[in-house]
């Protein structure tokens, strides 16, 4: 579809008589219900008006596109208005507008008319054409201006540096509506850039989806990053590197300004929140193992927050009644027996109380997107809460069920509803496909989210069933470790810890531990927890045990990158290692699964436990024994850092 099938000749305004901008607007709006493409006059002018309070669409240089996704909309219109005084719009210049294209979406749009309206944003960046706009006397002239302009569109999806290694720059462009800005702010980029001789690339985020999405290698190769939106985009991926973040407006017109400050080597280095690192991006299909790898780590990062608030929250409730003393006889309320300690419970268990809710609704989001959301929270707070077929004491047999009332099926419960909550409006989306555009309003607002939370409730009564059963069991075995059990364990999560540091042998080993804490806070914390957290500080902490010993065996940057890793490694960030591990990974990493499935095993043998999910050394006070578990760190990381140093080749003369 091209942007000539949306302008109507009908409904064009050559000679629009207001000048102030709500008259202008009133009088496009007027043309449009006259003409039969909207509906209903006052809805619409509510949809244009709320998008003008966001940014106003007066873009400058004489040109606004005021624009609205609407239900009063009856079909999908571009009205093309001319003011022959000027309009004081309250344009991003400050001077009068008189060139308008007021844009008109009926709510269920589908994308073909979005790609037509992101073509016109691109037309009216181009030299001259505004200009020619302005001297048409008659519709017919209007479309054969645009005709003529379509012969000799390009799109443009990388400019390439003026020479060879030049610079190189991305950017990502989004409005609120993602209809008009998000387009002419990546044309004005691109246009820039050219005329500067800078390479670019330019991700817009639309409503009709993601636009020439950048690549893990795009950003890579970019010497910093512009953003210039008004709406939140993915930003993770841009850690460490360089990075302007801009409202859009200044995307259309201070292009140059963005573009010179960003090559300046000014702009601040960003730092992604999510404690994982940078996401990279790929367009690669991923393999079914690969898929819910990335789904399931979806869940667990929304769940983190959760779990590390709350856990500490309640480990400081029972170290505070430690400290101030409970009779023996009341041992049994130990976290809740003082008032104050009895606070931190209380709000450590409402923050732990989202834990499997969060873990099931992000799952089921990273699969089917916000339609999932819904059915993922139910599906999560399902699992937690154990409801299930036969699980209601009164029933048929009630004496036989009555064990099986609110038996939570925990974090495998959820992992499981999760994938199951997406799954189900992936299905009903499909089901739903054929319904009229019409009612696609209806489809997204009523009918998923009803027929999602209905079918994946009835389906997790069942589910929690086995859940259940299984989640109790692994409570069970968990309660019992001791002796030979937990020294297999604490040596098998300690050793994964080290295999990939940060990958997904170490995550698994890390939401595993994660996953018993909820069932263990109640008994003074998780001996797998505590496994899993000394095993992950002794890689980083065993570089520099390393670079100490040997140091004719490294370079004075890695003896450097040695000092560094200590404050990783006592902070538990296992991937303070990684760069020793991928230069060297055959010495180095079996040197670092030895220190840490020593170490976890050695956690294990003691039955050392831990309440916090993360930490480091900042938490050690909320194990069992904190002198003995900082003994058994440093006794992996010295291993860990002979052996490594030992193999290590002496650096070439």
């Amino acid at each position: 579809m091209k942007i000539q099938d949306l302008l109507r000749k009908d409904v064009m305004l050559l000679d629009l008589q207001a000048t102030e901008k709500t008259a202008a607007i009133e009088e496009m709006i007027k043309s449009l219900v006259d003409h039969g493409y909207v509906t209903d006059f006052e809805t619409f002018k509510e949809g244009i008006l709320a998008r003008e309070v966001l940014t106003s669409t007066g873009l400058g240089d004489g040109i606004a596109m005021p624009h609205s996704k609407n239900s009063a909309v009856k079909e999908a219109t571009v009205l093309f208005a001319k003011s022959n005084k000027g309009v004081d719009y309250e344009s991003l210049d400050g001077k009068p507008t008189d060139l308008f294209f007021m844009i008109a979406a009926p709510e269920g749009a589908n994308d073909t008319h979005l790609a037509a309206l992101a073509e016109l944003s691109q037309y009216l960046m181009k030299d001259g054409f505004a200009d020619k706009l302005r001297q048409v006397t008659s519709p017919d002239q209007v479309i054969e201006l645009f005709d003529q302009a379509s012969e000799k569109a390009e799109e443009v999806a990388v400019a390439e540096p003026a020479n060879k290694g030049g610079d190189f720059l991305v950017a990502v462009t989004a409005c609120t509506t993602g209809i008009a800005h998000t387009y002419m702010a990546q044309e004005a980029l691109q246009k820039v850039a050219a005329e500067m001789g800078v390479g670019i690339k330019v991700e817009t985020n639309g409503a009709s989806g993601v636009g020439n999405k950048l690549t893990a290698e795009d950003i890579k190769n970019a010497k910093a990053v512009i953003i210039a939106a008004d709406k939140a985009v993915e930003m993770d991926r841009f850690d460490g590197k360089p990075l302007i973040n801009r409202p859009v407006a200044d995307g259309i017109r201070k292009t140059e300004e963005l573009i010179n400050l960003a090559l300046s080597g000014k702009a601040e280095i960003y730092k992604a929140t999510n404690s994982g690192g940078v996401v990279a991006s790929s367009n690669e299909k991923l393999s079914l193992g690969g898929a819910f790898y990335k789904h399931l780590m979806s869940g667990v990062s929304q769940m983190l927050p959760f779990v590390i608030g709350g856990g500490i929250m309640i480990a400081i409730a029972f170290l505070l009644d430690q400290i101030l003393g409970v009779p023996k006889d009341q041992l049994s309320n130990l976290g809740s027996y003082h008032e104050i300690a009895a606070q931190f419970k209380s709000i450590g268990g409402a923050a732990f109380g989202f834990m499997l809710p969060v873990l099931a609704g992000y799952i089921a989001y990273s699969i089917a997107e916000k339609p999932g959301l819904v059915s993922g929270f139910v599906a999560g707070a399902i699992a937690s809460s154990g409801a299930s077929f036969g699980g209601v004491a009164y029933a048929a047999g009630g004496e036989k069920t009555l064990s099986l009332v609110g038996v939570s099926s925990g974090f495998l419960g959820a992992l499981v509803g999760g994938f199951l909550a997406g799954g189900v409006i992936l299905v009903l989306r499909k089901l739903l496909a054929g319904l009229p555009r019409s009612l696609e309003g209806i489809r997204s607002i009523l009918l998923l989210p009803l027929l999602g939370v209905l079918v994946t409730g009835f389906l997790m009564l069942a589910v929690n069933i086995p859940m259940s059963a299984i989640n109790t069991a692994l409570n069970d075995f968990l309660a019992s470790l001791s002796g030979s059990s937990a020294v297999l364990l604490g040596l098998l999560v300690g050793g994964m810890m080290a295999v990939d540091m940060g990958g997904p042998v170490n995550k698994a080993a890390y939401v595993f531990g994660t996953s018993t804490l909820a069932s263990t806070v109640s008994t003074g914390g998780s001996p797998v927890m505590a496994a899993v957290m000394a095993a992950g500080m002794v890689p980083p902490l065993a570089v520099f045990v390393a670079t100490l010993f040997f140091k004719n065996k490294f370079t004075e940057e890695e003896r450097n990158s040695g000092i560094t890793n200590i404050v990783m490694g006592l902070s538990f960030i296992t991937e303070g290692a990684i760069p020793f591990g991928a230069a060297d990974p055959a010495r180095a990493i079996p040197s670092f699964i030895v220190g840490s499935a020593l170490t976890g095993a050695l956690v294990g043998l003691s039955g050392i436990k831990l309440m916090a999910p993360h930490g480091g050394i900042f938490v050690i006070g909320l194990t069992n024994n904190p002198i003995l578990y900082l003994v058994y760190v440093l006794i992996g990381a010295v291993v860990s850092g002979i052996i490594f140093g030992f193999l290590r080749k002496p650096l070439s003369k």
